[in-house]
């Protein structure tokens, strides 16, 4: 089977590996020339245009797998929608609001294209070596290509969770959670470091991820910002907020729900231009780790 790729940085290039490693052939296309360019003696065959990356064989169906930002998902499906025909096949893997995903759903099915969307965790590092999928559509058109979903996942990480939008709203609501589960850590942290102790932070997070009950993955990238960086001192503590907390607030509004741990870890990322906050500079530390988010250093 073929896949056409569109966006090939830290996510898009390590699943194109994944892909290829589990013998499906990868067809890959990046805006960015230098990301081309990094690529070109990789297994991903290459393209520089959508013309040439959507040219199909006779009657060959296209798989298209976009992995671009939110924001440029609307652009990118107005430029490849006159490549494509009635039965093939878009799937979001990107961090899509899932509202944005419901209407792109209706606006492609109405002219006979099929669209699945997936949430998708794991880092970079899974997405290489096996990535969580929750994903999203018509569970006819799901069903054609889950083995894609099972061979590139992580064992048991794949699921189908509904219609059209539902893989993006829970992973909306993973992201939440992760907000408030790092923050947590983040706030342990800088308690500690408060105190009149000498701690180890690397000794400590190693200690925490045997056989603790906090034993998680999050405690491991926090491990490894310190090893990087024993105090966090190069970098600040300002965090990036991507969207899903703000959308996972606004729903929660919406239903009635209350989430405070999440409303609130969502407030400190707001709060975060305050750089010297070792909670902050933690969170910020562990989510370059695992997503390779930007830091920004004190002479940004």
């Amino acid at each position: 089977m073929k896949i056409k790729l569109i966006g090939l940085g830290k996510m898009g290039e390590n699943l194109a590996y994944n892909l290829i490693d589990n013998d499906y052939i990868v067809d890959g296309y990046d805006t960015n020339k230098e990301v081309l360019s990094k690529l070109k003696d990789s297994k991903i065959n290459l393209f520089e245009s959508f013309d040439t990356l959507l040219k199909r064989e006779k009657n060959e169906r296209l798989i298209v797998w976009l992995l671009v930002p939110n924001q440029y998902v609307d652009n990118v499906l107005e430029e490849i929608k006159p490549h494509l025909l009635k039965n093939d096949i878009v799937i979001d893997g990107g961090n899509s609001n899932f509202n944005l995903s419901i209407k792109r759903y209706d606006e492609l099915k109405k002219i006979g294209i099929n669209f699945i969307d997936v949430g998708t965790s794991g880092g970079t590092s899974g997405a290489r070596q096996g990535a969580c999928l929750m994903v999203g559509g018509e569970e006819n058109v799901v069903k054609e290509l889950e083995q894609v979903f099972i061979d590139v996942s992580v064992k048991d990480g794949y699921g189908y969770f509904g219609s059209p939008g539902s893989g993006h709203f829970v992973k909306m609501v993973h992201n939440g959670i992760e907000y408030g589960m790092m923050q947590a850590i983040g706030e342990g942290l800088e308690l500690i470091d408060k105190s009149p102790f000498d701690v180890d932070f690397e000794k400590l997070t190693k200690v925490w991820n045997h056989g603790s009950i906090i034993e998680s993955n999050l405690m491991g990238y926090t491990n490894e910002a310190f090893k990087r960086d024993s105090k966090l001192n190069n970098i600040k503590g300002i965090i990036d907020d991507s969207g899903e907390g703000r959308w996972m607030l606004e729903e929660a509004l919406n239903y009635e729900v209350s989430i405070p741990v999440i409303a609130n870890s969502l407030f400190v990322r707001y709060k975060s231009r305050d750089p010297k906050k070792f909670s902050e500079r933690s969170v910020a530390a562990m989510r370059n780790v695992f997503g390779g988010h930007a830091t920004y250093k004190d002479n940004d």
